[in-house]
């Protein structure tokens, strides 16, 4: 096809927060939003597949104008990581509980 380019290779750094009722709620949303992210990545990138593995990223609370960031000290123990995510969660200010989950997408 004429000046198609092959889809390039690479990762990007993904990282979702969601809220729930529950710290498991919260997670799962948030692992869920995490593969949901790397599915938009494979589509905007024109990869044919895309992998993803658990990375560590800082907690990105919603309401940052009431809590810019996460303190250390509240964060659930132990975190959870997967093959696909690490998440951290935390009681949430406005919300009852929130988590990020990160990863990196990688694809071709």
């Amino acid at each position: 096809m004429a000046g198609a380019t092959p889809a390039s290779a690479g990762c990007e750094l993904i990282k979702a927060t969601n809220s729930a009722e529950s710290p498991r709620a919260a997670a799962q949303a948030s692992q869920a939003n995490a593969a949901e992210s790397a599915e938009a990545v494979k589509r905007r990138r024109g990869w044919r597949y895309v992998t993803m593995r658990a990375r560590k990223v800082e907690p990105d609370p919603f309401w940052k104008a009431v809590r810019p960031e996460v303190p250390k000290d509240i964060l659930i123990k132990p975190d959870i990581v997967t093959r696909k995510t690490y998440t951290q969660c935390w009681p949430g200010v406005v919300v009852p509980y929130v988590c990020t989950s990160g990863a990196v997408a990688c694809g071709n």
